[in-house]
């Protein structure tokens, strides 16, 4: 119980001195429409895009973690510049979940495209702040690359985003810094969403707080 105690009250003395305002998270995706309504309203470039989908998704029109794995990796192996050990299962399921709005454990259209916009937009700054083009974002280049994404770190949670996602030589490969925006980005939406009166602060009871981070 002390080391418990200890550990959280050190997590939380590391962000506390974060104003949320900083962070700029994506939008929310969507919430799920009709499919005969959804389509009737698209544009040229979301039909081509719900084409693909289609493809990807399969017959229930849904990317599990299994999918969304051979699809990332697929899609990384084509891609010379961008160092990686392949997203595992256990990285994929924790981007579905976080990005898992409406609680089916797979991601349906919007979700996925939400997801892939962000990481077509996170590859462009993975590439740009990889300076010395050596595949990795290397640990002077990461803070840089953080903020370009919306998300300026103060010292003490860049030190943990180290520790928890790069390697020991603190650098991050695509995988990892894809991985750890994803989570960040919801994270910071979700407290946004709660935060209603935008006083930086929240008010959480056990059963929230455990939706909040168990599946995640």
């Amino acid at each position: 119980m002390f080391l418990a105690k200890n550990l959280i009250g050190g997590i939380i003395k590391v962000v506390s001195n974060i104003d949320p305002s900083d962070f700029m998270p994506s939008d929310p995706p969507p919430p799920r429409r009709p499919l005969h309504f959804a389509e009737a309203h698209e544009n040229d470039e979301e039909k081509q895009f719900r084409r693909v989908f289609q493809q990807l998704a399969g017959d229930d029109m849904e990317v599990s973690p299994n999918e969304l794995m051979n699809i990332l990796n697929k899609v990384v192996s084509k891609h010379g510049g961008l160092s990686t050990d392949g997203f595992s299962i256990e990285s994929c399921r924790s981007m579905v979940a976080v990005m898992d709005s409406d609680s089916t454990g797979k991601l349906g259209f919007h979700e996925f495209k939400y997801l892939w916009n962000n990481i077509k937009r996170w590859q462009g700054i993975y590439l740009s702040h990889d300076a010395d083009r050596s595949g990795v974002i290397s640990a002077d280049e990461l803070p840089r690359a953080f903020k370009a994404a919306g998300f300026p770190l103060n010292d003490q949670l860049y030190k943990l985003i180290i520790r928890r996602y790069s390697d020991e030589h603190g650098n991050m490969d695509f995988d990892n810094f894809i991985g750890c925006l994803v989570r960040l980005d919801a994270m910071c939406r979700a407290f946004k969403t709660l935060d209603k009166d935008n006083s930086g602060t929240i008010d959480l009871d056990i059963k929230e707080w455990l939706q909040l981070t168990m599946y995640s």
